[in-house]
């Protein structure tokens, strides 16, 4: 059973629990999803909807039992589940703001049955008053932890001696069939023959876009009339992305499509990229890179957090500091490369980021620290 986000809430982790409950079930595992009837209040939210647009997705079964603000609703959530008698549950951790309802539901359910975290994040990006305090108190009800990154698997390491495992987030395979590129650009209605630059998903201060934007305005990318194509909501406002490329003079090299990015239109946006960029202050891991690499498409990240743990230099994507210099470098060597190259290593790289091999390693470390 997993706890955590999913349809009708939008985003890569609700998508992401998706894929990971498809892969247990054709493991041959029975598995659901327990997701929220209120995830975040509007208040809370920085985005215009936290609902997907998409129909609910076909052989899942999705109960919406949890309300994530309010505590009688966590014992009645718990005792629904307890119900359905699992001999194992996975609450998905991102957050400290939903730790006060995931952490109670673990204690509540942690003296039953066996409660494991995936932890996208235990040290937030954005750093807020209570995050430890929250990110304690969930960990308290959880009797071990899978991270989807090297540097959570060293924070967990840091605040608990409970078991921790480590593999790579997997790539969603349910993001769509890989389309021509020719096809894709026809679909975004731009130049066929344009050299473009992808900055997906949501906007925030610490993914670095501005640094990005900074980068695109050096005169090497604008002799060859690099492009950047912006596609994602913004948290925070658009004033500085839009000075930036006013500074720049660089309106007719940037596409900004200011939108949460429907599912049935994320392969265009990939499929028409040269090199997804990833410009990031700092990061944990980040589900962007496996969109990429399901799309064969190399990125570029900054080398902070564990972003560098799922690319191979060179051959899978290239790697640059925080400084718009050291991105507008690394930018006009990808142009000078061999695009074939890098998507035939990715064909071959990508095949260990499966789902499949995710439950593998799950089945045995349960068995290894609950089995033994």
């Amino acid at each position: 059973m997993i706890v955590g986000p999913a349809h009708p809430f939008r985003g890569g982790i609700a998508d992401t629990n998706e894929a990971m409950c498809r892969a247990f079930l054709q493991a041959g595992h029975e598995a659901e999803l327990i997701t929220f009837t209120v995830q975040y209040p509007s208040l809370f939210f920085p985005g215009k909807t936290q609902f997907s647009s998409d129909p609910k997705p076909e052989g899942l079964k999705i109960s919406r039992w949890v309300h994530s603000f309010n505590p009688f609703n966590w014992i009645a959530s718990s005792k629904k589940i307890l119900k359905l008698k699992p001999d194992v549950i996975i609450i998905r951790y991102w957050l400290p703001l939903m730790a006060p309802c995931l952490g109670s539901i673990a204690l509540l359910l942690g003296e039953k049955v066996k409660i494991i975290a995936v932890a996208d994040n235990i040290i937030p990006h954005e750093k807020r008053m209570m995050d430890s305090l929250f990110t304690n108190y969930f960990m308290k009800g959880c009797d071990a932890f899978m991270a989807l990154s090297k540097s959570v698997k060293k924070d967990i390491e840091s605040l608990t001696k409970k078991p921790s495992s480590y593999f790579p987030h997997p790539i969603n395979d349910q993001l769509g069939e890989l389309i021509p590129k020719i096809e894709a650009r026809k679909q975004l209605k731009i130049d066929q023959d344009g050299k473009y630059l992808l900055f997906f998903g949501f906007i925030r201060k610490y993914k670095g876009l501005d640094l990005l934007l900074e980068a695109l305005g050096d005169a090497r990318l604008a002799e060859q009339n690099v492009t950047l194509i912006v596609a994602g909501e913004s948290y925070e406002g658009m004033d500085e992305y839009h000075q930036i490329i006013s500074k720049h003079k660089m309106e007719d090299r940037v596409i900004l499509r200011n939108d949460f990015i429907p599912s049935e239109e994320i392969a265009a946006y990939f499929c028409a990229a040269d090199l997804v960029t990833q410009t990031y202050r700092s990061a944990t891991q980040s589900g962007i890179t496996q969109m990429a690499l399901h799309f064969n498409v190399p990125a570029l990240i900054t080398k902070v957090g564990g972003l560098d743990e799922f690319l191979i230099e060179g051959k899978t994507g290239l790697f640059s500091s925080v400084d718009p210099k050291n991105i507008a470098d690394q930018i006009v060597r990808f142009f000078e490369m061999d695009p074939k190259g890098f998507e035939l290593s990715i064909i071959e790289e990508k095949k260990k980021f499966s789902w499949a091999a995710f439950v593998d390693h799950f089945n045995s470390f349960y068995t290894a620290n609950f089995e033994a």
